[in-house]
Parts: structure tokens; C-alpha cells; sequence
């Protein structure tokens, strides 16, 4: 971790995370190495046929409370102590699991969206996530009790869950209009909303250098970033298991664990 020290020590600092950071708190992610294959719903399949929002409610009905039980790492905790020490000025999540904020971190923003919220297709209604999975209960009960001694369910990032039997369950529609529901969050083949986008910017052009932890930058999501942020000049840090798409970009890349290099980082830059 020195060269990552030497690079952003007297820096202030904007941050990137991805789901390599929420591992370690028991969220899989989809490109570690090592990660089986997973094959996530995309937006088109979602708006274009209900069946596959009923195959993706009966799953995420059972899957997203997984999300609500998972605590920060060490690695959330030690960005949230870097900013309180003013050395993080923003942090860019591609996450949805709100750990960052159950850590302690503030300026945050949610790139990709949270799981605690849906939104309605139609009217632009936001419904707490707690109160549509009161209504699925209602629509489908018994539902989770027919799967809870299931031993192998496999959960994935967007707290979806590998099912196959979804054909008898039932959706709940918007509580004000009767339109379609969907998680508030950016599905494969979605966009990010251009307001976020432009927000995340700003973040990353307000600070001196930029650390990214924990993702692969597959997607243009968050590669635009490093892109960003390389373009203007300002360093770029990589910690992060296995290659990246901005192992070009990056003034530093470090091939470890968040939950080893984060802490070890924020102590040595004094937080």
C-alpha cells in the first residue's frame, strides 16, 4: 500500500467503489475472480414482458432482504472515517446496498440507485421498499415459507435470487395509479440519470485525486470517471482484486482486498 500512500497523501480525495467493497459483508459480486456466471435481467426484458417482472418480483421478493441484513465491512468503515477526516470529499458508489451510508459515510451518491426504494414506471410514484414487500406478502402469502429451508438459493448483488418456479406469483401494481412498479435502480442496459451522472462529476473535478476500490470498471458507469479524472490530470488509484479497465488510466494499482488495503490506507493518511 506505500506507492497508494505516497500517491494520494495531502490529496483530497473523491472515491469510486463498486461491489468488490461489499464482499466481504456477504454480497456477491458478478466479475470478481472466481464468480460463477450470472446472467442479470435487463431493463428491456423488464419493461417489455410481464412475465419477466413476475419472474423478477417472486426472486427479489425473497432475495432483497438479504441487502437489509448486511453490515458495513472494514472497508466501508474505513472510508467513512477518511471522510469525517476530511480527506474523502465524495464517494461515487456503483452499490445499492447502502452500506456506505450504514458506515457513517454522508456524501455519497448512489450511482446505480438503492434497493430500499421502488418507483413507479408510470406516475414516477416512489413507494419504501418495505411497504411493496407488505403488499407482495398480502398478494403471495406463504411465499417465502414454501423457500426458507432451501439451502443453496444463491443471492445475487441486486438482490435478486436464482429461482426457478415463478409462474403462480403475483406483482403488486402502484398503490396511486395501478402503473408498473420497478426497483429505483439502473438495470444492465438502463441509464444513469443524467442529473446523478453530473453530480458524480462534479464530485470527481472538486477533488485532487481519485481512489477507486473494489471495481472491476467493466461498465462505462464508472469508468467514465478514472476517464475524468485521467483527462484533467489528477491521479488515479486502483485497489482492487483481479484487472480492471482502468488499469491504463491508473497512476498506482494495488491487487488487493478492500477490506485488507482500506484500513491500512486510511491510517496511514491519518484518519
Amino acid at each position: 500500500m506505500a506507492p497508494v500512500v505516497a500517491l494520494l497523501a495531502g490529496r483530497k480525495l473523491a472515491v469510486l467503489t463498486g461491489a468488490g467493497l461489499s464482499t466481504d459483508s456477504g454480497i456477491p459480486d458478478y466479475r470478481s475472480p472466481g464468480s460463477p456466471p450470472r446472467h442479470p435481467m435487463t431493463h428491456q426484458q423488464f419493461v417489455a414482458s410481464a412475465a419477466f417482472r413476475r419472474h423478477y418480483w417472486a426472486r427479489n421478493h425473497l432475495g432483497w432482504r438479504h441487502l437489509l441484513a448486511a453490515r458495513p465491512n472494514r472497508g466501508h468503515r474505513a472510508l467513512a472515517r477518511m471522510e469525517d477526516a476530511g480527506l474523502v470529499s465524495g464517494l461515487i458508489t456503483q452499490n445499492i446496498d447502502l452500506l456506505h451510508l450504514r458506515a457513517g459515510s454522508r456524501r455519497v451518491i448512489h450511482l446505480h440507485g438503492r434497493y430500499d426504494r421502488v418507483v413507479c414506471l408510470d406516475c414516477g410514484a416512489v413507494v419504501p421498499r418495505e411497504e411493496h414487500d407488505a403488499a407482495l406478502v398480502a398478494l403471495n402469502p406463504h411465499w417465502r415459507e414454501r423457500f426458507q429451508h432451501v439451502a443453496d438459493l444463491e443471492v445475487a448483488p441486486d438482490a435478486d435470487v436464482v429461482l426457478d418456479s415463478t409462474a403462480d406469483f403475483r406483482v403488486a401494481d402502484c398503490p396511486r395509479c395501478g402503473g408498473v412498479l420497478k426497483p429505483d435502480v439502473v438495470f444492465f442496459g438502463d441509464n444513469t440519470p443524467r442529473e446523478r451522472v453530473d453530480r458524480a462529476y462534479a464530485f470527481v473535478d472538486d477533488a485532487e485525486a481519485l481512489l477507486v476500490a473494489g471495481s472491476s470498471l467493466a461498465v462505462m458507469s464508472g469508468l467514465r470517471f478514472v476517464r475524468r479524472a485521467h483527462k484533467a490530470g489528477k491521479p488515479v488509484a486502483v485497489v482492487n482484486r483481479g484487472p480492471t479497465r482502468g488499469d491504463d488510466l491508473a497512476s498506482v494499482r494495488v491487487h488487493v482486498g478492500t477490506s485488507e488495503a482500506l484500513p491500512v490506507l486510511a491510517r496511514e493518511l491519518g484518519a
